[in-house]
């Protein structure tokens, strides 16, 4: 059974920016797409970004330019920077493989002065 588990959520300032990595414990990392995903508080879950197997990459149009998905297989980790953080940006970020039907837990990231 495969897990996800995100990580490197936490609080930051406006304008700032992280590093959100989400481990996969598998088999065939690889050979998977990769959504990440985003629930702020009372909304509902929103898709946030994509990457899939040979590393085409899909991006919501309200973090275009600020977000970026990448993979590294040889760790079996996906990642997602967000930069120019804003407080519309607070939420629990969670990764998916779709092939898989499964979900991390959520990493919280909080954007506030």
């Amino acid at each position: 059974q495969v897990e996800l588990v995100e990580s490197g959520g936490g609080l930051v300032q406006p304008g700032g920016s992280l590093k959100l990595s989400c481990t996969f414990s598998g088999t065939f990392f690889n050979r998977y797409d990769i959504h990440w995903y985003r629930q702020a508080p009372e909304k509902q879950r929103e898709w946030v970004a994509g990457i899939t197997r040979d590393r085409r990459t899909e991006y919501a149009d309200t973090v275009v330019g600020r977000f970026a998905v990448s993979r590294d297989n040889f760790k079996s980790t996906a990642y997602l920077q967000i930069n120019t953080l804003r407080s519309e940006d607070t939420a629990v970020y969670y990764c998916n493989v779709p092939a898989l039907n499964s979900w991390g837990k959520g990493t919280l990231v909080t954007v506030s002065a």
